[in-house]
């Protein structure tokens, strides 16, 4: 049966511990008494009943336990994609699909990348968290930046969106007509090893280091991109193991093709190696098809691995089943013959095999390579090119007149030619 005080129009409430928190504080609370003093012959008043609940009482807007909400940053709901015009496909990877697109508010020209979730299954892929996370920790000047996060109709749609750059440094090696010189690759490096510092001081791993994720402007600054299988690591690094199926193959660091399981900014650096190498040579250094042949590649450049070298090499998971080939010199003098030597040092420290002896990026910066003429060049005085990204193409070089062969077969324009009227 219902209590006495209960109608059928009124519902049941249930008590939660917030409620009677909140009335223990109030009955704390000194009650307000009235300036006149009541009368002696009369009893006291009782206290005044407090009126019941609604959406017009002055309650607490928030549990007094917690700080007011003002005081928490608020949370924006995501743009649409429609405040953004695409105007081209830019490239198609695993994790999504780059357009270039105009915002039609302030007509900056950005990047948008939609994320591919069309297949997923088991809600919001970590891989596109860890790109947001990563993008949004290591915000540097030659990071890709992060403007936000846009939506569409249906929640297949999430697109990210990031500044739009001119190219990629692997398209721009192709068609440069001769490699870059000297003053330009330490520039370069420089760039790239500034960023990378700044995400291992983050403690965020990139893990996908190749020449086609670094992008380059028309003023001579290079930007990390495609933090798509980076990840947040810690220190001890690597508890519970990482998946070796991270970098490209032909920038791969030799302690993964081995099976490694804990690893570290270690690869990255290895990654930085091989860009460095590509960056003179003008074409990647290991352009393996496999992992053994990408194996047989590192043993010719470097030597085969010895206890000197890697002691740590006979107790990864693969090293038993390789044959090793009969010891031999490193061959980097050979590969590259005109690098100083002071470049070779460094190149031989990022491609080094044990990774407790592999260069930092840090330490890599102060390296003697970038001290030593030629010096690095200022940004601003590298050359510009058209961007397939943007949709340019090369200008046609209109060919000039030649000039005459001999010149008595060369009338001059006299004024007994000029015909009369």
């Amino acid at each position: 049966m219902s209590s006495e005080g209960a109608g059928p129009s009124t519902p049941s409430r249930k008590r939660s511990k917030w409620d009677e928190a909140e009335e223990d504080i109030i009955e704390q609370q000194p009650v307000k008494r009235r300036a006149k003093s009541q009368p002696s012959n009369q009893p006291p008043s009782a206290p005044p009943i407090p009126a019941p609940a609604s959406s017009t009482s002055s309650r607490h807007a928030h549990s007094v336990y917690v700080p007011p909400r003002t005081h928490h940053p608020p949370i924006i709901p995501s743009r649409s994609v429609y405040c953004y015009e695409r105007l081209n496909q830019i490239e198609e990877g695993s994790y999504g699909v780059v357009f270039r697109a105009r915002d039609k508010t302030s007509g900056d020209i950005v990047a948008l990348k939609k994320l591919k979730l069309d297949e997923e299954k088991g809600g919001f892929p970590i891989t596109a968290l860890r790109e947001v996370n990563a993008l949004m920790t290591c915000r540097h000047e030659n990071v890709v930046g992060i403007r936000e996060v846009v939506v569409g109709d249906t929640l297949t749609q999430v697109f990210v969106v990031m500044d739009f750059i001119e190219h990629d440094l692997k398209s721009l090696l192709t068609v440069l007509p001769a490699p870059f010189l000297q003053s330009e690759i330490k520039t370069l490096m420089l760039q790239l090893l500034s960023a990378v510092e700044h995400c291992h001081k983050n403690w965020i791993l990139h893990r996908d280091l190749k020449t086609s994720n670094l992008l380059m402007n028309n003023r001579g600054t290079i930007k990390v991109a495609d933090f798509g299988l980076a990840r947040r690591f810690g220190d001890p690094i690597g508890v519970g193991g990482m998946t070796q199926l991270v970098v490209t193959l032909w920038y791969r660091a030799p302690e993964i093709l081995l099976g490694a399981k804990t690893y570290s900014t270690e690869i990255d650096m290895w990654s930085v190696g091989c860009i460095f190498a590509e960056l003179i040579l003008k074409e990647p250094l290991f352009q393996a098809k496999s992992e053994l042949e990408m194996l047989s590649m590192i043993f010719k450049l470097l030597g085969p691995p010895t206890t000197e070298s890697w002691p740590d090499y006979t107790t990864l998971p693969l090293a038993k089943t390789i044959a090793l080939p009969a010891p031999q010199a490193p061959q980097f003098r050979q590969r590259f013959p005109y690098l100083t030597t002071a470049g070779i040092n460094l190149l031989a420290s990022l491609l080094t095999y044990d990774p407790e002896y592999r260069i930092t990026a840090e330490e890599a910066l102060q390296h003697e390579y970038f001290k030593e003429s030629p010096y690095p060049k200022h940004p601003d005085l590298f050359g510009s090119f058209p961007s397939a990204a943007a949709g340019e193409k090369k200008r046609k070089v209109f060919d000039s007149p030649s000039a005459p062969v001999r010149a008595a077969d060369y009338k001059l324009l006299t004024e007994f030619d000029v015909p009369e009227y």
